[in-house]
């Protein structure tokens, strides 16, 4: 394995669960920096803006600045203003993203859409919305996923999120949805770049080992799987990580041998 230069770190279930920090974390994103190891911070929550989650992270003792963030929402923008300019995107998502999809125009309903797009699972995925979904894409309307998470963990329990619906829709109207966040390698190229360092050299610290580190794997990076979020030993028979550690707590020391 070539020496890692610099990391991707996802954010829920690494970072914290909850926004409440995980045990050693605050103090090994502190080491990293001390240490000189460059880092962005790549996530598939869509429940915040970049500079919101750079506000909540700091009240939750984490010294990030809301350019060193990377999410799918920012990359749903990008691929929108590309593929479909100009062109009425219906926004299922948790949060409020607006901020982030600034460029993009909005419609509001289903019916007015040319473009669906699906974000993060909430109380807003009812049957109605979906169905109506379901119709226009039935007409021909593209279909773009935020992401492809099937469930998360929060302090309450197992979450489903919207790459179930996802996994639906697709099924049902046989459309294939274009996914701009993890696992997608144009995701991952995009960090990279910011990071400034080449796949080769840098790795994927995340608790999902399809999304964060298949993925990661994919575009030519290490793989560092912790047990930490919504980890299960399970997991381990889904895919090959490249190295397993118990938490963020332990990367600084493994970046040290590695």
């Amino acid at each position: 394995m070539s020496a890692i230069e610099g990391l991707l770190l996802d954010i829920d279930g690494v970072l914290a669960v909850s926004w409440e920090p995980l045990p050693g974390a605050v103090e090994a994103m502190t080491s990293l920096r001390a240490e000189g190891v460059p880092f962005r911070l790549i996530t598939n929550t869509t429940t915040h803006t970049r500079r919101d989650l750079a506000a909540t992270l700091a009240e939750a003792g984490f010294e990030v600045d809301a350019n060193e963030i990377v999410t799918a929402v920012t990359a749903t923008a990008s691929y929108l203003r590309e593929h479909h300019p100009g062109g009425r995107a219906f926004v299922l998502t948790d949060g409020a993203p607006d901020e982030d999809l600034a460029g993009v125009p909005i419609a509001g309903t289903a019916r007015e859409a040319d473009v669906i797009v699906i974000g993060g699972a909430c109380d807003a995925f009812t049957y109605e919305t979906m169905n109506g979904i379901f119709r226009r894409l039935m007409d021909g309307v593209a279909l773009v996923g935020m992401h492809r998470n099937l469930y998360w963990k929060t302090a309450q329990g197992w979450e489903l999120d919207g790459g179930a619906y996802i996994a639906g829709l697709e099924e049902a109207s046989g459309t294939s949805a274009v996914i701009c966040g993890k696992p997608a390698s144009t995701y991952f190229r995009t960090a990279l770049a910011l990071l400034g360092v080449p796949a080769a050299r840098a790795a994927m610290v995340g608790d999902d080992i399809t999304n964060d580190i298949e993925g990661a794997r994919a575009a030519g990076m290490t793989g560092v799987l912790v047990r930490t979020g919504k980890f299960r030993e399970a997991d381990l028979a889904k895919g090959s990580p490249d190295v397993v550690l118990d938490s963020l707590a332990d990367v600084p020391g493994w970046l040290r041998g590695a």
